[in-house]
């Protein structure tokens, strides 16, 4: 008897399936067989049963076929035929069932919804498609609706509709605000699966003039609006206020206080429901409370436990999702709701229907005429499906009787099938929530036997295993015989091996076996054959192998490679060092079968490899190079010491054992210490481990050890020189097992969600376990609620989660280590907290206290500890630019962040800029992140003074003007009122002449100067001005032309022009020219002085922890050097301080020192008046004083004449004239100050009428210098800072006197008393 076996994968060269065991088979997957065999339609391609298609783009129905021949195609549409050629906007794909609905060129896709069906068919049978249904996606809008805005008392409940459009498919629903932003949920606000928007209970943060519900429909890629909602939630209080107001035109939700309450469920309704769901579906249930506080949700099965690996929660645990739901997950589902007040429950009753699934789907079947065969097609679903067969797309009853066949429910039998029996067969299975529909075909060839194989010549190493394939095909399956030789002698058995698939195995293959062998396949319809040659070849084998080579540095080292093989095969030699290949080298050479290394190094160490490899077989032989160095000059021979040994265990004890061993040689340095290592065989077998060291005299040691470890040691010793090579290992010794000696370390407990607790460990190592079947007993409690602990023991983690816990509560764990023997001492109790969740309510009583231009305070009320539900971070302020007053385009501004850690209830915000609105909100912090912001605040920095000018430059002169052009500040900091200009002549002797102050209207950009004298030097000193005061100034010099033959009187500039002088009027302000930073420094730095008669304000910069420092400054005096130094100390939460008591007219240095007296900033500045002695006091001229006692006569003349003609009752002729004309411009004089009145105007600030010599605005009026440091200084005009930090805050104010021009302390010069009269 023949013996047979399966070849496994990696050995046959390809395999044949058979279909049916015996009485079918299935065609091999020969594609030149594939190409010549008849078989029945089979669909491999088409469209979805239910087929949403978007109306912007072509229809295409996808049907695709094989068969051969090559099959036809046609469609049905709602039951009747489609022809396709009466529709010009329908074409369908060439040798393909595929229909393309031409839409884009004028057609409607409503018109071509239906159910279609796509048939194809050859002379061997007819397959049939799904029914196709064809709908048009849909999107539709909102029914219009007007939404009353609602009012609602703060606490209750409240549901916000959003019911949308019913499209195809069916829309995504998500709320969002009126910026495109999604509003926030949590467990008190969430969505509903229906689309509302449940609030548990409405908090003031609520209120919003924006809840919009949007609709996606992702098929056509629109979103839709609904109308948006506003809400308002009120207090008690504020409620009352507006309940008159709102009723009219609002809706009004709850007129009565809104306490806390225990839980009730807004969805489902009452306290039972069913769901029905399929099986294979996704399950949701869904459960929304309302109460207050928020009740938390939880989730349960009566009877059963949820499936961990399917279930999952979602949407703040309101929503159950269970997915690839079966029947074993029909059931009451219980949600409960609960608060600190009480709770409720819902049961939902889960009913698993299920849509027709396969048990045994129908199989294509091959027979040959007169065989048997079945098709079986067996579903299951709930209800029971019921199972209709068709042939060819008929129903089997209706089809021609057939008396080879017949039907047994889901099982078609055919018995001796006639030859012309091929046909495709139909299988439906359908209950009220779907079917099944799979074609089969039944395909009767009758194929005479074909061999496959085209390979003639077999190769095979003697002694190896030769297969001979013999690939086969045919209808009925042929029988398969082989024959050897010549004589055509059948093979039977005796030491051969015949495979099901045709091939013949000769296990062991000797030189005998080769010859010629020949394939016989035989049915009744005829035979086919195959000869194939069977070679067996000598194996390769290493004759001279390479042999271990020790080498000293420098010398050649060579390796020899003898290879005996078989004459029809060539072998391949080739070297490997250490599995790799040979380093590129030119001292490395190859011939024939030897390999040469010349000039050895010690990189050359290590295993040669010599391989032969032929088309059949591979050998292969190693040696090893050891590279040594030249044997030394004889000396004294110092080295490690020789390795211990003789090593022997005795005492034994459970917790101890004595190990002896015998010292080996110390090679002249002595030994000096022993080292004992330990191997565990149990648990870390191979790793050697430090078990103690003893003294280099000491030849015995007692070792302590642990229970349930398979000890082994081993010695080493040590001298000066080195270690030894280790001992050898001792015998092993298993110490017996006990209950565990210590419990897992790093215990914590940190949730990851906010419903769960996640307890870690650090596992024991095996060493430590002290006997088998280790685990973990992980006990936990809430900390100062449960008296209990829950416990539960594991193996193999280092972790355990808790699920189900309350958000961020304190608990008690405890992690105890157990085994076979019992447990471990009593473990450590570790507190630790479940998971956080976002902090549920924003800070309240927001403040904004704005300290100077750049500086603000805020400061809030800290939420409640129980609302953080986490570890308090701290707070975060957010603030933004809004718009401010001199630009109202509103644009988007990054928002700024800073957080203030801890339970803090104030923060400082510095680096605002002056004269801007900002919007500013609170946030608390914790570990999952933010918390709800509070309400927006707003606020603004006021104005401050401006920076100086961009630029003065002087754009045309002439023999007696000047004209100068400017751009205004960089950084206005407010309204720009006027500018200031005030020039001063300078002589030959480089000394000053009467300054001259000129007020520009802020519109202007340039200005003409006349009437100057030719070929005068000077200087000219700018500033802006805001309602505020004065700001920087900017500085400029230019002369006035000259005729040539004058130039050479010129003097050239003026030793520092260029530099600021300062006026006597005005204060003196030093800027620091140090290091630019665009970061405050770390140590205190002088920012800016302003310095006045007899006092000084010093400004500084300074960011880092709170520190002290000192002022020390001195007069600073050519004749005597640094006088005596004053000291004054202050803290880092000021920036700036007053030095008083100067003296007028002095220079001073200041220096700021550090907590170590370090200096870290100095500077110089002078006191005013400044330049005194380079100004002429003209009130002391003789000529001045003639001149003004001229004029007052002239003067009071005047005023006699005009007071007799003004008693007459005549008018002169300047006010007869001023009369006629009404010229608007002019202004009648002022009877505060005696001044004429000024020609511009006082909303337009016109240019100077032409012909005026000297600026109209001379004045200035009182509320002008409101805000100068005369109010809050010395007495003397001053200019602020940038940033007006100081103004008002440390100085006390001055009682305010009348104002006329600058104020100055000097006589007034002849050309301003002149001035006031032209």
């Amino acid at each position: 008897m023949q013996e047979k076996k399966s070849l496994f994968h990696g050995r046959a060269s390809f395999i044949l399936f058979l279909c049916q065991v015996i009485t079918a088979l299935e065609v091999p997957l020969d594609p030149k067989l594939l190409e010549q065999l008849p078989q029945p339609p089979t669909i491999t391609h088409q469209s979805p049963k239910n087929y949403i298609v978007d109306p912007r783009e072509n229809i295409v129905i996808q049907c695709e076929a094989k068969g051969k021949p090559p099959p036809t195609f046609s469609w049905t549409r709602n039951g009747t035929h489609f022809d396709i050629d009466k529709d010009p906007l329908v074409t369908m794909k060439p040798n393909s069932g595929t229909l393309e609905i031409n839409i884009m060129n004028g057609g409607r896709a409503e018109a071509y919804e239906g159910e279609y069906q796509c048939t194809t068919s050859n002379d061997r049978g007819t397959a049939v498609s799904n029914n196709i249904v064809i709908r048009q996606s849909r999107s539709p809008l909102w029914t219009k609706e007007k939404i009353e805005p609602i009012v609602i008392q703060h606490g209750l409940p409240l549901v916000l509709p959003c019911r949308p459009p019913k499209g195809l498919p069916p829309p995504i629903v998500f709320w969002m605000d009126n910026s495109f932003q999604r509003l926030p949920q949590n467990e008190r606000v969430s969505q509903g699966l229906n689309g509302d928007l449940f609030f548990s209970n409405v908090q003031p943060e609520d209120s919003r003039d924006f809840y919009i519900c949007y609709a996606r429909f992702n098929l056509t890629q629109t979103i839709h609006q609904k109308q948006p909602i506003s809400l308002k939630v009120l207090s008690m209080d504020s409620m009352n206020e507006t309940i008159a107001a709102n009723l009219s035109d609002t809706e009004l939700y709850g007129d009565s206080p809104a306490g806390e309450r225990r839980p009730s469920l807004l969805v489902p309704k009452g306290a039972t429901s069913n769901k029905t769901v399929l099986r294979g579906d996704v399950l949701l249930l869904e459960c929304i409370a309302e109460g207050l506080p928020t009740p938390d949700i939880r989730w349960s099965k009566e009877g059963a436990e949820l499936p961990s690996d399917r279930v999952f929660y979602e949407n703040y645990n309101k929503t159950l999702k269970i997915i690839d739901v079966s029947e074993a997950d029909s059931g009451k589902y219980k949600c409960t709701a609960k608060n600190i007040l009480g709770s409720t429950h819902h049961i939902i009753t889960v009913i698993v229907k299920a849509a027709p699934y396969w048990i045994t789907a129908p199989r294509n079947l091959v027979l040959s005429p007169g065989e048997d065969g079945t098709l079986i097609c067996r579903a299951n679903g709930n209800p029971t499906p019921t199972t209709t067969w068709l042939i060819n797309g008929v129903p089997i009853e209706s089809a021609p009787p057939d008396p080879s066949r017949r039907v047994d429910g889901d099982t078609v039998i055919f018995t001796k099938v006639p030859e012309r029996a091929s046909a495709v067969f139909q299988c439906n299975s359908s209950n009220q929530y779907g079917y099944l529909l799979a074609n089969a075909f039944v395909n009767v060839l009758a194929e005479p036997p074909r061999i496959l194989s085209s390979k003639k010549v077999y190769k095979v190493i003697a002694n190896r295993a030769a297969l001979l394939h013999c690939p086969f095909f045919g209808s009925p399956i042929p029988q398969i015989e082989w024959f050897k030789g010549t004589q055509a002698s059948i093979l039977r058995g005796n030491g051969y091996v015949f495979h099901d698939n045709g091939t013949l195995e000769v296990p062991v293959a000797q030189k005998d076996s080769s010859g010629t062998y020949t394939c016989v396949a035989r049915n009744k319809l005829g035979t086919d054959q195959r000869t194939i040659e069977l070679e067996v070849k000598d194996p390769t084998m290493i004759m001279t192998p390479p042999e271990y080579k020790v080498v000293q540095r420098h010398g050649n080292a060579s390796f020899e490679c003898k290879v005996k093989h078989d004459p029809t095969l060539v072998p391949v030699i080739s070297w490997l060092k250490d599995s790799g290949d040979l380093p590129v080298d030119e001292r490395v050479t190859i011939h024939k079968e030897r390999l040469t290394i010349r000039n050895v190094t010690d990189k050359d160490e290590g295993t040669y490899t010599c391989v032969a490899n032929t088309t059949l077989d591979s050998v292969s032989a190693s040696a090893v190079l050891t590279v040594v160095a030249a044997p030394p000059t004889p000396t004294v021979y110092n080295d490690r010491p020789n390795p211990p040994f003789d090593l022997e265990l005795t005492d034994r004890l459970d917790r101890s054992v004595q190990l002896s061993w015998v010292p080996g040689d110390d090679n002249n340095s002595p030994i000096t210490n022993f080292i004992v290592e330990y191997e565990d065989a149990m648990h870390e077998p191979g790793v050697w481990h430090l078990q103690t060291t003893v003294g280099g005299t000491q030849t015995t040691s007692t070792l302590d050890l642990s229970p349930y470890v398979g000890y082994s040691f081993r010695v080493i010793a040590v001298n000066e020189i080195g270690r030894s090579s280790p001992s050898e290992s001792s015998e092993q010794y298993m110490t017996k097992a006990a209950e565990p000696d210590k419990n897992p370390s790093g215990v914590k407990g940190i949730g990851t969600e906010p419903d769960n607790l996640v307890i870690t460990w650090e596992t024991l190592k095996g060493f430590f376990c002290n006997g088998p079947g280790l685990q973990y007993k992980v006990s936990w409690r809430q900390k100062d609620i449960d008296d209990e602990w829950t416990s539960v023991t594991v193996a193999n983690v280092s972790k355990y989660i808790v699920s189900g816990t309350p958000t961020f509560v304190p608990y008690e764990i405890k992690v105890q280590a157990l085994n076979d023997l019992g447990y471990a001492p009593e473990p450590k109790v570790v507190i630790g907290h479940s998971g956080e969740d976002l902090p549920m309510v924003a800070p309240n009583s927001v403040e904004v206290e704005v300290i100077n231009t750049t500086l603000a305070k805020v400061q809030w009320d800290p939420v409640p500890l129980t609302t953080v539900r986490g570890h308090l971070q701290g707070y975060r302020v957010y603030y933004w630019k809004s718009h401010n007053r001199t630009n109202r385009h509103r644009r988007h501004m990054e928002k700024r962040m800073l957080t203030f850690a801890g339970n803090r209830t104030h923060g400082m915000i510095p680096g605002l800029e002056p004269n801007t609105h900002y919007v500013l909100n609170v946030r608390v912090v914790n570990g999952k992140g933010e918390g709800p912001s509070s309400v927006n605040k707003f606020f603004e920095t006021p104005e401050g003074v401006p920076s100086a000018p961009s630029f003065l430059d002087i754009v045309d002169r002439t023999i007696d003007s000047l004209t100068l052009a400017w751009h205004p500040p960089a950084h206005p900091n407010g309204i720009l009122t006027h500018y200031t200009l005030k020039y001063q002549s300078i002589n030959n002797t480089h000394e000053l002449g009467p300054p001259v102050e000129i007020l520009v209207p802020a519109n202007e950009s340039n200005i003409i100067l006349k009437n100057l004298n030719q070929g005068t030097r000077y200087k000219f000193y700018f500033y802006a001005h805001t309602a505020v005061g004065p700001g920087s100034q900017i500085t400029q010099e230019a002369i006035t032309a000259m005729d040539e033959g004058k130039m050479a009187g010129i003097l050239p500039p003026a030793v520092g022009a260029g530099k600021e002088t300062p006026f006597a009027t005005s204060p003196v302000m030093y800027t620091a020219h140090t290091t630019l930073y665009k970061v405050r420094p770390n140590h205190p730095r002088i920012k800016n002085i302003t310095a006045f008669d007899t006092s000084a304000i010093i400004i500084w910069d300074y960011e880092g922890p709170d520190m002290k420092f000192c002022f020390e400054y001195a007069a600073l005096k050519i004749d005597v050097g640094n006088e005596d130094r004053k000291r004054e100390c202050v803290n880092d939460t000021r920036s700036f301080t007053m030095l008083k008591g100067l003296t007028p007219a002095t220079l001073y240095r200041v220096q700021v020192n550090d907590e170590h007296n370090r200096i870290t900033s100095s500077e110089d500045f002078q006191t005013g008046p400044a330049m005194a002695s380079q100004q002429v006091d003209i009130a002391t001229q003789g000529w001045f004083i003639g001149l003004m006692c001229a004029v007052a006569l002239l003067i009071l003349v005047l005023l006699i004449v005009c007071f007799i003609k003004r008693n007459k009752g005549g008018k002169y002729p300047v006010k007869e004239k001023e009369d006629a004309h009404a010229d608007p411009e002019i202004q009648p004089m002022k009877e505060d100050d005696g001044t004429f009145g000024e020609y511009s105007d006082a909303e337009d600030h016109k240019p100077l009428k032409k012909g005026s010599r000297t600026p109209s605005d001379r004045t200035v009026k009182k509320e002008d210098s409101d805000d100068s440091l005369v109010d809050y200084g010395e007495g003397v005009n001053g200019q602020f800072n940038e940033d007006g930090s100081f103004i008002g805050q440390y100085s006390g104010k001055k009682e305010k006197e009348p104002v006329e021009g600058n104020e100055s302390s000097e006589a007034p010069s002849p050309i301003n008393a002149m001035n006031s009269f032209v």
